[in-house]
């Protein structure tokens, strides 16, 4: 992979169609998955962020999920020491919203 700040800037901006100056990290992986660049504004400048792996490759993220991808910070650590999330949760649970309506009555308060 040898893109640098100048074409990552723009993949971000057209491809990913994301704002760079953002201050979210982005990940792009080469096809043979073997490396990784990550570019993030820091508010001063961009940082890119290398990997290479001596051995292995870097795990998939759910190659069928065809809209943009979002780790948490656990995620992409595991991700970046090479751990396997192609079977992670892509969407996060529904949140359960707490029922306004009461199971029975009121418990009576207690008398001393």
């Amino acid at each position: 992979m040898r893109a640098s700040y100048d074409s990552l800037f723009q993949k971000t901006k057209v491809v990913l169609e994301k704002d760079p100056f953002s201050g979210h990290l982005f990940l792009f992986i080469n096809r043979r998955r073997t490396s990784i660049k990550c570019l993030y504004y820091d508010g001063t400048g961009f940082v890119i962020i290398a990997k290479r792996l001596e051995r292995g490759l870097f795990s998939r993220i759910n190659p069928f999920y065809g809209k943009e991808v979002v780790l948490t910070e656990a995620e992409f650590s595991l991700f970046f020491e090479g751990a396997n999330l192609e079977k992670r949760f892509i969407e996060s649970p529904r949140e359960i919203k707490k029922s306004s309506c009461r199971i029975g009555n009121e418990l009576p308060q207690a008398s001393l």
